[in-house]
């Protein structure tokens, strides 16, 4: 790479990006159920307790039973039927259990069709954070441009840039594309 302090800020914003673009498909996908019980899809859970509103992961703890069921333990047992309304109101498709202590999420057998709904809404994921990996690209190569129609950078120094930036492209797409596999794999074995 070029010792220029510009080119090095590009290449800086890009990586971020990049692997932020990487981490939020990761997060994403720890949220879609794969048949089995995962405390992460109640991640994003709001629920109304001492007149606000608080993620359920700072009310109680949420684990996991065995394969196919969660148990939610509220530290304040005032706040069951909150937790409950809220997962109603979530539409994650689960029906809580309250017996007065802890609340328990079974988790059904995803049939073959809904697996494969599953799949499709993981790959168009897949390709939206393809789409904004390339977005990235655009924007170092466009900074990279400018700064040859500048004459800050000579047209080798740009040209070697710009297949630095295509390697970081392509190394993110690949990790794309294998997280993608994974959660698909994960989807389908039964």
């Amino acid at each position: 790479m070029i010792e220029n302090e510009q080119v090095e800020e590009i290449f800086l914003v890009l990586e971020d990006k990049l692997e932020k673009t990487v981490s939020v498909l990761r997060e994403e996908f720890s949220a879609i159920r794969a048949g089995r019980a995962n405390p992460h899809i109640l991640d994003k859970l709001q629920v109304e307790a001492y007149g606000g509103v608080s993620p359920l992961n700072q009310l109680g703890n949420v684990s996991a039973l065995d394969a196919r069921c969660l148990v939610i333990s509220p530290w304040d047992k005032s706040l069951l039927k909150a937790i409950e309304k809220a997962i109603l109101q979530s539409n994650i498709g689960l029906n809580p259990s309250n017996d007065g202590t802890v609340i328990r999420l079974v988790f059904p057998e995803l049939t073959e069709e809904r697996r494969k709904e599953i799949v499709k809404q993981v790959r168009k994921m897949g390709e939206d954070a393809k789409v904004a990996v390339r977005n990235n690209r655009r924007e170092a190569m466009e900074a990279l441009k400018k700064m040859k129609t500048n004459k800050e950078l000579s047209e080798d120094a740009v040209a070697d840039c710009e297949a630095d930036v295509e390697k970081d492209v392509a190394k993110s797409v690949e990790e794309i594309d294998k997280i993608v596999a994974a959660k698909e794999k994960e989807l389908m074995t039964i």
